[in-house]
């Protein structure tokens, strides 16, 4: 299996986002505070070299990262 860019809590926090799902409905979900699901989107996007949630999106669901 190949290695994934993000960590297991930034790919369910974008598995979530592209539900459509508020960060604070994502904060509820996954039992952590709205701040820390910002952080770990703000992770990610460093990570991936892009300015904006939409752009994150495009680029792992164009590595496989996540899917729709």
């Amino acid at each position: 299996m190949k290695k994934s860019i993000l960590t297991d809590r930034e790919q369910e926090v974008f598995e979530l986002l592209v539900q459509n799902k508020s960060t604070k409905e994502i904060a509820n979900e996954l039992n952590i505070s709205e701040k820390t699901v910002r952080n770990h989107i703000s992770n990610a996007m460093q990570k991936l070299g892009v300015k904006g949630r939409a752009q994150a999106v495009v680029e792992l669901l164009k590595l496989g990262e996540i899917s729709l």
